[in-house]
């Protein structure tokens, strides 16, 4: 049986990742719907929630961003063709959490990347224009992993 920190931080991580952005999706849903033009909802899950990761936190933070993947491609069917709905999936991106692990990991990390480098915020704030774009018009439902060829 897990103990209770990895059950607090289970309950924080499917609270405000998963329950956070299923009531803000709905929200935004009943708000675009009013629109003429509706709108787009990009909703943030995590390459790895496609292949899993071992580990007890990568377990965790599974279940919450692939609810979050499934919940999209589900909300996407309910609201088109008014409203699109995409999944941005980045995988190992500068961040804290990098910023966190050993040198030697931060350089595994990189050379098992494909790019051959970690990801930063830019290029998910690129893909994520790029989602709420014209350019993607035709895309609903559809995920985009941001993590520079890890999964693919």
């Amino acid at each position: 049986m897990a103990d209770l920190p990895d059950l607090a931080k289970l309950d924080l991580l499917l609270t405000v990742d998963l329950r956070g952005t299923v009531l803000a999706s709905w929200e935004a849903a009943r708000l675009m719907r009013q629109q003429p033009h509706g709108g787009v909802i990009i909703n943030m899950s995590w390459d790895h929630a496609i292949t899993g990761m071992q580990g007890r936190n990568p377990e965790m933070f599974s279940a919450a961003k692939g609810g979050i993947l499934s919940f999209s491609k589900s909300l996407a069917r309910s609201l088109a063709p008014v409203v699109r709905v995409n999944i941005l999936a980045p995988g190992w991106i500068e961040t804290e959490f990098g910023a966190g692990l050993t040198p030697e990991r931060h350089r595994e990390v990189a050379e098992q990347t494909p790019m051959r480098r970690w990801g930063t915020p830019d290029d998910v704030a690129s893909a994520a224009v790029f989602l709420a774009s014209p350019a993607s018009g035709f895309l609903t439902g559809q995920t985009l992993f941001v993590g520079g060829g890890t999964v693919m």
